[in-house]
């Protein structure tokens, strides 16, 4: 399964979204872990790899003056606790 395929079976995570496979994978990861379900987010992780999905949370999640970046702060402190004792 690639990342377009699991995004592709989850609509409800991205449902303003029509072309499913222009999405990159910042994209996909930050939806996941915003709006997925445990098993979503366990998925997405067997898919890309925990390092992969830290990499792109660590680097996505913070404030920028280029770019934005749409995680909740709960979400921001879960995943940082988790990427931190488990990537």
């Amino acid at each position: 399964m690639t990342i377009h395929d699991f995004i592709k079976k989850r609509k409800y995570l991205i449902w303003w979204v029509k072309d499913y496979d222009a999405l990159g994978s910042e994209s996909i990861v930050e939806a996941t872990l915003n709006y997925g379900d445990w098993d979503d987010v366990q998925t997405l992780i067997k898919i890309m790899g925990i390092k992969k999905v830290a990499k792109i949370f660590r680097e996505k999640s913070q404030p920028s003056k280029v770019g934005r970046q749409n995680y909740r702060l709960d979400v921001k402190y879960y995943f940082n606790l988790y990427f931190n004792k488990y990537a």
